[in-house]
């Protein structure tokens, strides 16, 4: 390896090695890899939804109505289950949400106690946007890799992530 090739994570893990040679320290290798383009990530996230005027709780419940497909409208407790938030929280969301007039709530047709939430029109081009350019950002984040790479990495990410994702 270069010089010009090695990371923050090749100095810290040769640190480890000088200082603690009892420990295996190569976990470190992916993980801390993989917590520090976390950040990268979410650093360009909150640029995205910022330059379209959204928090990234806002940029959640409005994506979860968005994949819905039209009429773009889910009742509460889906949103609950989407974004995993607790009831209370989401309320309040809804709430701030309808307020900036993202959103609009209506009564359920198929059950008289229950409402159910949709995307105005304004919501669905203030997310459209911002998905793109959030899109347009994560590629730069990946441009480092080509495809067969990203591909690859998606899979071992895959691998590692789906126990974590299982219902059990």
């Amino acid at each position: 390896m270069t010089e010009d090739a090695r990371d923050e994570v090749d100095r810290l893990v040769a640190a480890w090695r000088a200082e603690r040679p009892d420990l295996d320290v190569e976990p470190l290798q992916v993980l801390s890899r993989v917590s520090r383009l976390a950040k990268h990530l979410d650093r360009a996230r909150r640029a995205a939804f910022a330059e379209h005027d959204l928090e990234p709780w806002e940029f959640d419940v409005l994506t979860a109505l968005r994949r819905a497909g039209k009429p773009y409208e889910l009742s509460p407790g889906a949103l609950l289950r989407a974004t995993l938030v607790t009831s209370g929280t989401m309320t309040n969301r809804i709430d701030r949400l309808t307020q900036a007039g993202l959103v609009r709530r209506r009564p359920d047709p198929e059950d008289r106690r229950g409402v159910l939430v949709s995307l105005t029109d304004p919501g669905l081009g203030r997310v459209d946007a911002a998905f793109a350019d959030l899109l347009r950002r994560e590629h730069e984040l990946l441009s480092g890799l080509c495809s067969d790479d990203q591909r690859t990495l998606s899979s071992l990410l895959r691998t590692l992530l789906a126990p974590f994702d299982s219902p059990h």
